[in-house]
């Protein structure tokens, strides 16, 4: 009997080192409403991918890290980010078998039920006026889904990440 071993590993981490950078990266200040959610989509892509290595935890340490580049209450990105990962390993055997575009659609509704979340609790802290633009980011997200699924997707066959 062959034993697994995991190969590659650190590509997945490398990638979430790149989503948190690109999620405090300056922008212009209008921009900022436009701001995809890279760490959830990358979250998203490896939780769908590799269930059996990304999951819960990863995305509350995730969310932590989040949280302290951001300054925000701590714990509140952790609480969005553990959310869009039960979601997706809910979801996870429905969601492999769609299409792209239907992928997109459901990755819209749980970024959309996650930025609603992030808008409940900044309302509850006081921290920003409550407003639905913040749910743009998911509508970007869903749009870019194809693009990251497909070159996350090549670069875990060549690297054969497992």
């Amino acid at each position: 009997m062959s034993s697994t071993r995991s190969r590659n590993g650190w590509v997945v981490w490398l990638t979430f080192l790149i989503g948190l950078l690109l999620s405090v990266w300056p922008t212009l200040p209008f921009m900022e409403i436009f701001r995809p959610l890279w760490l959830a989509l990358l979250l998203a892509f490896w939780t769908l991918n590799l269930p059996h290595k990304v999951g819960m935890t990863t995305a509350f340490v995730l969310g932590l890290a989040e949280d302290v580049l951001y300054g925000t209450l701590l714990g509140q990105n952790a609480l969005v980010l553990t959310l869009i990962t039960f979601l997706v390993l809910s979801l996870q055997q429905r969601l492999r078998m769609f299409p792209m575009w239907q992928q997109s659609l459901v990755i819209l509704v749980i970024f959309g039920l996650a930025q609603l979340v992030q808008l409940w609790l900044s309302a509850l802290t006081g921290n920003r006026q409550p407003t639905l633009a913040l749910v743009w980011p998911a509508v970007i997200s869903a749009l870019l889904w194809p693009w990251i699924s497909f070159a996350l997707r090549g670069l875990r066959r060549r690297l054969s990440i497992n």
